[in-house]
């Protein structure tokens, strides 16, 4: 099975039961506790759909690989935002790739140009 960031995972390491609820703090980027509470809250309306609903989801659902528990904060923020938009994280990175390349450019331009030659005589007189 390949590993894929995007995808819904059962989070049984840092779960309390079967890990459905850390799984969805994991994937949407909510706090555990909050989706812990919702859960709760929402199974004291919604007993009869919820219950079953999580031990479904618990069966269905992939276990998380072993090698996306390294993660540091930032890398999983960036994964969380792919999720939730992949399109607008796409454009983000193109944007950054963009601006990168265009900083680039300045500084070989800067470098090419022939002041950053008489800049340097100057600076070999001082």
């Amino acid at each position: 099975m390949s590993t894929r960031h995007t995808h819904f995972y059962v989070d049984k390491v840092n779960g309390k039961f079967l890990g459905v609820c850390a799984g969805i703090a994991d994937y949407t980027g909510w706090p555990v506790f909050n989706v812990r509470i919702t859960y709760l809250l929402l199974s004291l309306f919604l007993l009869h759909i919820l219950i079953p609903l999580y031990f479904l989801v618990a069966w269905l659902a992939p276990k998380k690989p072993r090698e996306l528990y390294g993660m540091d904060s930032d890398e999983a923020e960036f994964w969380q935002g792919v999720r939730r938009s992949p399109r607008t994280s796409a454009r983000d990175v193109r944007a950054k790739f963009r601006d990168l390349d265009r900083r680039m450019a300045d500084v070989e331009s800067y470098y090419t140009s022939n002041h950053s030659r008489l800049a340097r005589e100057i600076d070999e007189l001082k």
